[in-house]
C-alpha cells in the first residue's frame, strides 16, 4: 500500500501542508501539485461538480505522486466514503461533523473490521489491481494508513469537539471557517472574539486527544495567525482562488505596462 505522506509529515515534522482542488480535473494536475511539494491534496466533492468518475480519474493520475490524495465527500454517507477509498484515496474529509456519533459513522465507513464495516473489494484500484498475498495484513495496514478528518462547522461541532476528537480513528479536526462563522451569525468576521474562542476550543480539543487541528487560510497573515493558534494541518487555498488571484496579479502587471 502507498505511503500516506499526510501521516508521515505529521509524524516526522508535526505539521502537514497541502492544497484543495475544486475545479481542475486535468491529466497534468497531479504532476503540477507534485512539483509544488505538497504533503496532501484534498479533492472537494462538496462544493464542486466532481463525481465518482472524476475521483477515480484523479486518484489514478495521482498514483505516481508522493502527496497523499484525500477526498472531501459531499455528505457523511457510507457510499461516498467507501467509493472514494476504493478509488485510491488515502483519507476522507467529512463536512459538518457535529457529534461523536457522526464521527463514529465516518470512521466505521472508512475502516475495515474489526474497527469498521467497510466492504472488502480487493484487487481493485486502491491496491493497484493486485491481490495481496496476505489479505488480513493488508486490511490492517489499510486501516492504519487511512486518514480521517472531521470538519467542525457549527457551534454544536465546537461544543462537541472534545468528544469528536476522542473517537478512535479520527486524525484531525478541520475548521470550515466560513461555514462556522456563518453558523455563528458572524459571517466572515474571523477576528471576532467568539470566532477566535472557537478556534482555540478546537485546537485544545484536538491536542488533548493527540489529534491535529486543520484549516484552509486565505491569506499569509491568516496562515501565520492560525499557526500560532495551534493549527498544524494547513491547506493553501483552493485551485480556483489560487488561479484567480495569480491571474488578477498578472493582469495588474500588464496594465501597469500599458500605463508606462
Amino acid at each position: 500500500m502507498r505511503t500516506n505522506r499526510f501521516q508521515q509529515a505529521l509524524s516526522t515534522r508535526g505539521a502537514a501542508f497541502g492544497h484543495m482542488l475544486m475545479e481542475f480535473r486535468t491529466r497534468g494536475i497531479g504532476r503540477i501539485l507534485e512539483a509544488a511539494d505538497l504533503d496532501f491534496a484534498v479533492v472537494d466533492m462538496e462544493h464542486s461538480n466532481f463525481d465518482a468518475g472524476d475521483i477515480a480519474d484523479l486518484m489514478s493520475w495521482f498514483r505516481g505522486c508522493s502527496f497523499a490524495p484525500l477526498v472531501r465527500i459531499p455528505q457523511n454517507e457510507y457510499h461516498f466514503t467507501a467509493r472514494a477509498l476504493d478509488a485510491g484515496a488515502l483519507g476522507i474529509m467529512a463536512p459538518n461533523v457535529e457529534t461523536p456519533e457522526d464521527a463514529e459513522r465516518l470512521v466505521r465507513a472508512a475502516k475495515y473490521a474489526p474497527r469498521g464495516n467497510r466492504g472488502v473489494g480487493l484487487g481493485t484500484a486502491h491496491n493497484d489491481y493486485l491481490m495481496p498475498p496476505d489479505p488480513s495484513a493488508y486490511l490492517q495496514e489499510a486501516n492504519e494508513r487511512t486518514t480521517i478528518i472531521c470538519q467542525i462547522e457549527s457551534p454544536l461541532g465546537v461544543e462537541n469537539a472534545e468528544r469528536i476528537a476522542a473517537v478512535d480513528g479520527v486524525d484531525c479536526l478541520w475548521v470550515g471557517h466560513f461555514d462556522l462563522s456563518q453558523a455563528m451569525r458572524i459571517t466572515g468576521k474571523f477576528q471576532h472574539p467568539e470566532f477566535l474562542a472557537a478556534l482555540d476550543a478546537v485546537v485544545r480539543a484536538a491536542t488533548k486527544h493527540g489529534k491535529y487541528a486543520g484549516a484552509q487560510p486565505g491569506t499569509a497573515d491568516q496562515a501565520r495567525q492560525w499557526w500560532t493558534t495551534g493549527f498544524r494541518v494547513l491547506s493553501w487555498r483552493s485551485d480556483i482562488a489560487l488561479y484567480r488571484l495569480a491571474l488578477q496579479d498578472g493582469m495588474k502587471t500588464l496594465r501597469e505596462c500599458e500605463e508606462t
